[in-house]
């Protein structure tokens, strides 16, 4: 993947890593841990429930002001978007 979340700083690079994401899945879908969508959302709630975990372990901060809200209303929007 091109594309590496540390470099997300707006937007525009959300959406490009997204569509990193699914570049890389199409192409080596089958070498993910998470294959299908169940999974995928699965390991995703995980992630997000466990990342104060994730954020300590790798020396940083969770970050305190993220908008959490623009993140599920995102995933919320994929479901019924063209």
């Amino acid at each position: 993947m091109t594309t590496s979340p540390e470099t997300v700083r707006s937007r525009e690079e959300l959406a490009a890593f997204v569509r990193a994401l699914q570049r890389s899945h199409v192409g080596e879908g089958s070498a993910w841990e998470n294959v299908d969508l169940p999974r995928f959302l699965e390991a995703l709630a995980a992630w997000i429930d466990d990342a104060d975990g994730w954020y300590r372990n790798t020396g940083r901060e969770l970050p305190a002001d993220g908008d959490w809200r623009f993140f599920a209303r995102a995933l919320q929007a994929a479901t019924v978007y063209e």
